[in-house]
């Protein structure tokens, strides 16, 4: 398994995916992956079905996908996200991480990309009374089984 983050950066992350998810019912997760091979979005593909990230009940689902080694990342959104998105929906997280990537900031950038995921989300998937925290919030790695 890939050792990326310090237990305490995780929780960072972990705590931008709880705020982020505050106010949607949107669903964020991030995953990094150590073997990485092929195209950086295909593999994301494969690792959005493989957590069960499109069984929510809103489609909301969003996955940042980051194959370290080969210094690559994706951000993908289920179809309930691309049915009301524009084409270049992601761009501004895309940019920011990479601004922070480049300093070797990945946390930060990482923290603060997920924050905006989850305002976008809030505009098309309002949390809701009855909202349950679908997916678990944890950084997943390489093949581990979705928690």
């Amino acid at each position: 398994m890939i050792r990326f983050f310090s237990k305490e950066e995780e929780q960072r992350l972990i705590e931008a995916i709880r705020e982020a998810e505050q106010h949607t019912s949107g669903e964020v997760r991030v995953h990094l992956e150590q073997d990485s091979k092929g195209d950086v979005l295909e593999e994301a593909w494969e690792v959005f079905f493989r957590l069960g990230m499109h069984q929510t009940r809103d489609r909301a689902g969003v996955l940042i996908f980051l194959a370290p080694e080969r210094r690559q990342f994706a951000i993908i959104g289920d179809e309930g996200i691309t049915q009301l998105a524009t084409p270049h929906f992601w761009e501004e997280e895309r940019d920011l991480m990479q601004s922070f990537f480049r300093k070797g900031e990945f946390v930060e950038g990482l923290c603060q990309a997920v924050v905006k995921v989850g305002e976008k989300l809030k505009s098309f998937f309002p949390r809701q009374e009855d909202d349950e925290n679908e997916l678990s919030d944890d950084i997943s790695y390489g093949a581990e089984p979705p928690k």
